[in-house]
């Protein structure tokens, strides 16, 4: 089956996809090993990785912007450990960032970066399926005007088209009119997804010893979680300029 995606591949060239045993069959994994499945989706995945230029184009981690956004810990997975249905957990903090500084493109674009790499270097982790904790922990209402209805589509469609799929999305420490602002988002999403978000005032329901003590956790803190991934993030500078090359022709 790697070779028969392979084979298509090299007959479809303008999607210009990476062509390595360990990514091809990552895509298998997660469609279930349906092979038209897998081409769909990774002819949708690079055709993102090739639209969303300022995403996924001069992914520098030594860039200033990027750094800010690294040391602030706006994307963070918790160590190497599941939820109790083995899914990989990451924590979004969402209000990590200053809005007047910070542009939302860049936020997302740190947090793809991270998130690459969290599916080169845990991809049986990965393939069973994530849960993304939406720590809203001093949301202001900059942060949500920094959110336009494209930039919120665009972001969902983001989730869909990456290879592993949110098993959970909860937004935690939530304030008093976030549906208000939800709404935005589930009008983008697909049923499936829309019934896979919850929300908390505070708190979270997913089982995990090692979530951030700042969650109720036994595991280390948002701010030893982002030294952490600064670190392996800036350890891993090729792994971007390879991961660059990999993007859609488009006309």
């Amino acid at each position: 089956q790697v070779q028969e995606l392979s084979d298509w591949l090299d007959s479809n060239p303008y999607i210009n996809g990476c062509r390595s045993y360990a990514n091809l069959h990552f895509f298998l994994r997660t469609c279930k090993f349906d092979v038209e499945r897998a081409k769909r989706k990774l002819k949708t995945y690079y055709q993102m990785r090739a639209e969303r230029i300022e995403w996924f184009d001069n992914c520098d981690p030594l860039l200033p912007e990027i750094q800010e956004l690294l040391k602030l810990g706006v994307f963070l997975p918790i160590d190497g450990v599941e939820d109790e249905h083995q899914r990989k957990v990451v924590v979004i903090r969402t209000a990590a960032h200053d809005p007047k500084r910070h542009t939302q493109n860049n936020v997302f674009k740190t947090s793809k970066m991270i998130l690459d790499l969290l599916l080169k270097l845990e991809p049986d982790n990965c393939a069973r399926g994530m849960v993304a904790i939406m720590d809203m922990q001093g949301v202001q209402l900059g942060h949500a005007m920094q959110l336009n209805p494209k930039l919120i589509k665009r972001s969902v469609e983001s989730w869909t088209a990456y290879p592993c799929q949110p098993k959970l999305l909860e937004f935690t420490n939530a304030p008093r009119h976030v549906n208000l602002f939800l709404n935005t988002f589930r009008v983008f999403m697909s049923n499936k997804i829309r019934n896979r978000v919850v929300v908390h005032r505070e708190g979270t329901i997913v089982q995990c010893k090692q979530l951030p003590r700042e969650l109720g956790g036994l595991g280390p803190s948002y701010k030893e979680l982002a030294i952490k991934w600064r670190h392996l993030v800036e350890q891993n500078a090729d792994f971007y300029v390879e991961q660059g090359k990999y993007k859609s022709l488009l006309n």
